[in-house]
């Protein structure tokens, strides 16, 4: 409750205090590339807003921007030789032709005191809905960056999924989506929950959304996404505890200027059924708002599945007095699915079974989740190179699952039975998370330093009660033949004296400072400190304890770049990541592990990034990440000993934009070789692969306009093997995927979207959470869309 009364109290006092700095002159850094991503970052990093008909930009492209100016001047320079020009209307900058331009701006040379404003009749712009050119590359990433830093210049491995090609795949998960982002993949999550794998670690914890955490367990939606940040390799330094092995950032869809309302309907195989509504409007000089509505009831290709989504999210931005603007928005979201978790293993494969055929009982197996959240950002210049961002996030969650799910299959009397077990969980968490940062940017003789200086306040309550299920019996396992492995029976359900049963209580606060340097023409120097202090408390009501812990946490970052060229980047970085003994959720203390430290993520890197023209981008990235202070218990002793647990070496190389014109593509290509180092367990001996990553992985979408009209879609993603766990016994051979798309515009604000995932209906198997729960690929789907602007 403190954190959230002291950030609402900034959030306020800041709004009242902001003085009149547009025309101050600062700083800017705008790498060249398209106009419009040019133009969207000015606007972002000065806190304005700005809109333009895409058809006004396209294929145009600028050199960039780099100097000190004005915010009106800084706009000119990106638009000279253009033919186009910004209207300025308070807050807003709308672009249009030079032809029916308006008298022109104060003199730029005017001195700061004498200039006035110019106040113009406001524009409404009615944003097209759809476009001929859809954008797979971004310039920047300041949600997860939080610096404005040109993705030329950031020395770290970053891949920005934008919104444009997740409307092309047509997916609503995440799991899919990570099929596009080198070295990282998806393991099971038992059927409740995201869980992605970054450079050999699973992980449920590494999501945020607009820069803030959102790591409570379960499937998220895109409905509300602008675009998809994914991060690899450890990062404590922007998020603190938990950032082991990577980051997916959600960056939710705000107001931009612009009035459109594009509703979009969609069905397909196995009755789906999906409703999604996109409004903006404007509200007069200062306020716009926009929502984002979502519900779906549909089917699944395995037996029994259903599932039901919901999802409000209305999002209010005002333009306060000076370059500042104010941004809240509210999120109410269910998801409630059958809790499918798979098929098991025979003989160290897959077991030869239909792939719909569900394993436990499909009545009892089902998981939801209700989450409210409520968002706020301020963000202000204040001139002279400062600029304050503060952010704030509430969000409740209540989630529940429960399921009935194959076990080991054994041989008894020359049958083959798989072994059926069940239990539920009840989690309820209240997550707040306030997040402050000021921005400066000034000049050191030949040197620029553009700094980051925040403070994090967070506190995390809730409880976890699980329960085991009990068959008619009286046992916890039950034994079918595979054959028939449907299961159809009421089950009692109680709690074991093993079973968690607990409340928890966690608090952070957190300093950190960076320090961009540019030290000389082409070089560039990134140092970061963050200091933590974490604090768990818990109540284990089922053993009658009351473990806690004390971190303190000091997490370092340090790169170095070199830019020959604005097109080529080269660099070379380190950073760390923290897993505390109370688990990525913060529940799983205990009166053994409260003393111990915590886990330790070490990764070094060497990566470039190039750009063959301004509307393709390539990446490349060697890293090595370590995984030390794992805590295994030495029998001949009985105490507890520190490893060195796990290391991962790999190549990643990404590719987004366009190839030529009318020609998009999303690529992506990992190598991995990710092993235990000192025997963790009898199931985890030296030596053995990490379970869920393949020595190989490559992905590549295309999309081609053939005309305005028409465009066709065609992916192709491949996946080497991959051990199911970590004692290797169990392998999911690898696989290739076809998937394929129409698009078809017959007139301005229609789109009509065919899209086939598995086009050559080929059997394969898409993950695992452990030998025995591993999901089949599905089969040939074809999913319909409708989308109208109006």
């Amino acid at each position: 409750m403190r954190a959230r009364l002291s950030a609402c109290a900034l959030l306020l006092a800041t709004a009242s205090a902001w003085a009149q700095t547009g025309a101050a002159a600062r700083d800017w850094r705008i790498p060249a590339g398209p106009l419009g991503s040019a133009l969207a970052q000015l606007a972002a990093e000065a806190g304005v807003l700005f809109s333009a008909d895409a058809r006004l930009l396209d294929a145009r492209t600028t050199p960039g921007l780099q100097g000190r100016y004005a915010l009106p001047q800084a706009f000119g320079q990106l638009l000279d030789g253009t033919g186009l020009e910004l209207v300025q209307d308070g807050p807003r900058y709308t672009l249009r032709p030079a032809a029916a331009a308006p008298p022109p701006l104060p003199a730029p040379r005017m001195p700061e005191a004498a200039t006035t404003p110019t106040v113009l009749p406001p524009v409404t712009v009615r944003a097209p809905a759809f476009t001929d050119a859809p954008a797979y590359t971004s310039t920047a990433a300041p949600a997860l960056t939080r610096s404005g830093t040109p993705l030329q210049e950031l020395p770290q491995s970053l891949t920005v999924l934008t919104q444009d090609f997740i409307a092309d795949l047509a997916v609503q998960n995440i799991a899919e989506l990570l099929r596009y982002v080198p070295g990282v993949g998806a393991a099971q999550g038992e059927g409740n929950r995201d869980t992605p794998v970054f450079r050999g670690i699973s992980t449920t914890a590494a999501f945020l959304v607009d820069g803030l955490r959102d790591d409570m367990q379960y499937y998220r939606d895109l409905y509300n996404v602008e675009r998809v940040e994914a991060l690899r390799g450890p990062d404590a330094m922007r998020v603190g505890h938990g950032a082991v092995a990577g980051l997916i950032n959600r960056v939710s869809k705000a107001p931009d200027g612009t009035e459109r309302r594009e509703l979009t309907l969609a069905t397909g195989s196995d009755q789906q059924r999906r409703v999604t509504l996109d409004a903006s409007q404007v509200h007069g000089a200062d306020l716009a708002s926009r929502l984002n509505l979502l519900y779906e009831e549909s089917g699944g290709w395995r037996d029994g599945f259903q599932l039901r989504r919901l999802g409000v999210n209305p999002v209010v931005r005002w333009h306060l007095p000076g370059q500042a603007r104010l941004t809240v928005g509210y999120e109410h979201f269910q998801d409630r699915r059958t809790d499918d978790r798979g098929i098991p293993s025979w003989n160290g494969r897959p077991l030869d079974t239909d792939r719909t055929t569900f394993f436990g009982d499909p009545d009892e197996s089902f998981t939801w989740v209700r989450l409210n959240a409520l968002n706020a950002q301020l963000e202000a210049d204040l001139g002279d190179g400062l600029r304050l961002q503060s952010r704030l996030r509430h969000a409740g969650y209540d989630k529940f699952f429960q399921n009935v799910f194959a076990g080991s299959v054994r041989e008894n009397a020359g049958q083959r039975e798989v072994a059926l077990l069940a239990h539920n969980s009840r989690m309820r968490r209240q997550n707040t998370t306030s997040q402050t940062d000021l921005g400066w940017s000034w000049n050191q003789g030949a040197m620029q330093h553009r700094l980051l200086a925040g403070i994090e306040l967070s506190r995390q309550a809730g409880d976890n009660r699980r329960e085991t299920g009990f068959f008619a019996n009286g046992a916890t396992t039950l034994y079918l033949p595979v054959s028939q492995p449907t299961f159809f029976t009421p089950l009692s359900w109680r709690s074991r004296p093993s079973d968690p049963d607990s409340r928890s209580e966690a608090h952070q606060l957190a300093l950190y400072l960076q320090d961009q340097i540019h030290l000389a023409p082409g070089w560039q120097a990134t140092l970061g400190l963050r200091h933590d202090r974490l604090s768990v408390d818990m109540q284990d009501f089922a053993q009658r304890r009351a473990p806690s812990s004390r971190d303190r946490l000091w997490s370092p970052r340090a790169a170095l770049l070199w830019q020959p060229q604005d097109a080529l980047s080269l660099y070379l970085g380190s950073s760390v990541g923290y897993a505390p003994r109370a688990g990525e959720q913060l529940i799983a203390l205990t009166q053994d592990n409260q003393a111990l430290r915590p886990e330790q993520f070490v990764n070094h890197e060497v990566g470039a990034r190039w750009r063959p023209h301004a509307d393709l981008q390539a990446s490349a990235v060697l890293y090595q990440l370590d995984r030390r202070n794992v805590s295994v218990e030495d029998t001949a002793t009985n105490t507890q000993t520190f490893i060195d647990g796990q290391r991962t070496r790999g190549l990643e190389l990404g590719l987004s934009g366009s190839w030529r014109p009318g020609w998009q593509v999303m690529g992506a290509y990992a190598w991995q070789d990710s092993r235990v180092r000192n025997a963790l367990s009898p199931a985890a001996p030296a030596g053995a692969v990490m379970p869920h990553v393949p020595r190989h992985s490559f992905s590549l979408w295309n999309r081609v306009a053939l005309n305005p009209q028409w465009a066709l879609g065609l992916g192709a993603s491949l996946r080497g093997m991959v051990f199911a766990s970590t004692d290797n016994s169990v392998r999911l051979p690898g696989h290739a995927r076809v998937d394929a798309a129409v698009f078809y515009t017959p007139a301005p604000g229609l789109r009509v979207q065919l899209n086939v995932e598995n086009l050559l209906d080929r059997r394969y198997y898409a993950f695992a959470h452990s030998n025995n729960n591993i999901m089949p690929g599905a089969p040939r789907t074809l999913r319909l869309a409708l989308s109208t602007a109006f």
